[in-house]
């Protein structure tokens, strides 16, 4: 007898996204699994979103549009009103592959892992996976591609770990998720593409916050000179790309 396939919430953070909110809601309506709980937590924005939300309501079953404190308060805001087991972070400019929802229940149920990490294509069609390797050393993207439309959660571990922390606006996502797995979180690795990411996005462009905080995080697990040496040679690298 096959375990139940578990219920499934997406969480869209939202500010002034008119621009790239049809192209996702559309990946949702395309979903082969529609038995999915969409939940939209948009800023407060000016610029339309608010009326392309209230016209997809064939697909969105709860929103707010309301100023907030950035995008994890927003997120945060969301994983509270969502009801589903697992939950899933989906950007207005990513979008889902039409398999997604339906892959991501089937992998819940078969592995019964509280993470469950996908793999997802970038904006220019490059395969991203897991790297493996040391955690030490790539820290959550030894087991995930550090992006959240390729990363389902089960909700109930905010319970146990606590929502996402204001203490990293730019990787709050990745401080929850090692903590949760130094803890002993389970997670299973999924071999399907999930969807597609905007590599323009929040995190990316601001790259070297980003590693700032990797190290802030990681030096909480991980001896901090080895993590120091990690952080100085990343910006350096990252200097040297732009």
């Amino acid at each position: 007898m096959h375990p139940p396939f578990p219920s499934i919430s997406i969480i869209t953070a939202t500010y002034n996204a008119v621009e790239h909110l049809p192209g996702l809601i559309e990946s949702i309506r395309q979903q082969r699994d529609r038995d999915v709980e969409w939940i939209v937590i948009d800023g407060g924005s000016k610029d339309g979103t608010l009326d392309l939300i209230q016209g997809a309501t064939d697909v969105i079953s709860d929103y707010v549009s309301e100023p907030d404190f950035g995008i994890f308060h927003a997120l945060n805001k969301g994983i509270q009103r969502a009801s589903g087991e697992y939950y899933l972070v989906v950007g207005a400019d990513d979008r889902l592959d039409p398999m997604a929802i339906a892959n991501y229940r089937q992998a819940a149920a078969k592995s019964g892992a509280d993470i469950i990490a996908a793999n997802v294509y970038s904006e220019e069609q490059q395969l991203i996976q897991p790297t493996g390797g040391a955690i030490w050393h790539h820290g959550v993207q030894s087991f995930t591609t550090v992006q959240s439309v390729g990363t389902l959660i089960r909700r109930a571990l905010h319970r146990t770990y606590g929502y996402y922390s204001h203490r990293y606006p730019t990787a709050a996502d990745a401080a929850f998720i090692l903590k949760a797995t130094q803890h002993g979180a389970s997670i299973a690795k999924a071999n399907f593409v999930a969807g597609y990411y905007n590599t323009k996005g929040f995190s990316y462009r601001y790259k070297a916050a980003l590693l700032c905080e990797i190290f802030l995080i990681q030096k909480e697990f991980f001896p901090k000179s080895i993590q120091l040496l990690l952080l100085i040679y990343r910006l350096i690298k990252n200097y040297f790309q732009l």
